[in-house]
């Protein structure tokens, strides 16, 4: 290992699993650059690396493992945290030598460690950060966590007992963070929890303070509060509670953008019923098509799990008649897998894996057909879309359908006019565009002079 002595202690940082896990990692970064703590590019140039891992199936569990003996092979200094932190032997098992294990959203716990391994040096000027804090997206949209942990019990998942149950944050901090990051140029806002539409139910929505004024603690506030920021805000994980009802004109109106990230996982009864899910098909077909009544604009978002256990033929036909009746905008799918500590684990009737991937491709090839009738029906339209990146041959942006990294992309054509400095083409721009074709993902687009 090259000889360090002269400058800051430098920590590296491997960040997997969702945005929440993100989130933990922005704020560990965040304290690691207070304390006068250089961020590593890579293992070789770090003094010593943390993990964030993700516990959440067995997929994600292997590729934790995995990352965490590739960091072992290339620095040797290796500190864990994240949801596979909750399980200490899984990890130990199979990576002795790691220095320290936390579980997640433990970011005392890991500073601690941190400490222990390579201590700071105290230096008033290293400890100047920005007030938003340090961020790993881009610079101009931001995940927004405003609660942990989560109240339901599905059989399938073991997130409660690795984060706990629901606590939100104060109504008055959360909106304290979200107008730091607009401060700072972030465009958008990607509003993340286990429960978003849970948000105050654990505090029985006492009254916080936002700008001197009370505010009630509650999912609808928090959205009231957050479309007056005059950003895009976008909402992920949301149960369709009856109070999500109050939060659909303010997408109709603008304040919020008209996208929902609703995780249903199935449709059939049954199996909702064995996954200890919250909700059932017939509700929520009537709940689509009032929220699109008050807002035509609505695009919903949501994932779903094929081959749980018990499920039939006659189940997953349910479940393809409801993609159907629908007409979801963005869809998600996995099949089934087993997780250490799930209930689901214990359930009968287990599907055999080739009817698992049988059924995942008929899944999805429905899917595509309605995505790609969906977007069809856009070609002729003008929309505003925000800019992610410029590549050589192409502007790639969003529009209002399209969260980042899981929805599809407005691809815009380089002309010789955007290299101008008057046409301001940089990530984090909006602009006006027309769209003139369409596949199964993405749209693609000329943009209005």
């Amino acid at each position: 290992m090259p000889d360090h002595s002269n400058r800051a202690p430098r920590v590296g940082l491997a960040s997997l699993g969702c945005p929440k896990a993100l989130v933990d990692s922005e704020l560990i970064v965040t304290r690691l650059r207070a304390e006068g703590y250089d961020i590593g590019s890579d293992y070789q140039d770090s003094d010593l690396v943390i993990v964030n891992t993700c516990g959440f199936i067995n997929s994600a569990i292997d590729e934790s493992l995995e990352t965490i003996g590739e960091a072992l092979n290339e620095n040797g200094r290796v500190i864990v945290t994240g949801c596979l932190g909750a399980n200490t032997d899984t990890i130990t098992a199979e990576h002795p030598q790691v220095l320290a294990v936390t579980g997640p959203h433990a970011l005392e716990d890991v500073m601690k460690a941190v400490h222990t391994h390579l201590p700071p040096r105290h230096d008033p000027f290293t400890s100047l950060i920005p007030p938003q804090g340090i961020k790993l997206t881009p610079r101009h949209y931001a995940y927004l966590k405003i609660s942990e942990g989560c109240n339901h019990r599905c059989s399938f998942c073991i997130i409660p007992q690795l984060r706990g149950d629901l606590v939100s944050r104060p109504i008055g901090d959360v909106m304290q963070e979200a107008q730091k990051l607009v401060d700072s140029g972030v465009r958008e806002l990607l509003v993340i929890s286990q429960d978003t539409s849970a948000y105050g139910v654990d505090v029985k929505y006492r009254t916080g303070f936002w700008n001197g004024q009370p505010v009630r603690t509650s999912f609808a506030e928090l959205c009231r509060q957050l479309s007056s920021l005059g950003i895009w805000i976008r909402l992920h994980y949301v149960y369709p509670y009856p109070y999500v009802d109050d939060v659909i004109p303010l997408m109709n109106d603008g304040g919020l953008l008209p996208y929902l990230d609703i995780p249903f996982q199935h449709a059939s009864p049954t199996i909702l019923k064995a996954m200890k899910r919250p909700a059932h098909s017939e509700d929520i077909l009537r709940r689509l098509q009032q929220w699109r009544r008050i807002c035509p604009d609505l695009s919903i978002r949501s994932t779903f799990i094929v081959g749980f256990p018990g499920e039939t033929e006659a189940d997953f036909e349910q479940l393809l008649d409801f993609l159907y009746q629908a007409q979801l905008d963005r869809v998600g799918a996995f099949t089934y897998s087993a997780v250490d500590g799930a209930p689901a684990n214990e359930l009968p009737d287990p599907v055999a894996e080739e009817i698992k991937l049988e059924r995942l491709e008929r899944f999805m090839a429905v899917q595509a057909g309605i995505s790609a009738e969906k977007l069809r029906r856009r070609i002729g339209t003008r929309m505003t879309v925000l800019i992610d990146a410029i590549e050589d041959e192409a502007i790639i942006a969003r529009s209002a359908a399209d969260a980042p990294d899981i929805d599809g992309q407005v691809i815009i054509a380089i002309t010789d006019g955007d290299n101008s400095p008057a046409q301001e083409i940089e990530p984090g721009r909006f602009i006006d565009v027309e769209i003139i074709d369409a596949d199964e993902h993405d749209l693609y687009a000329s943009k209005i002079i």
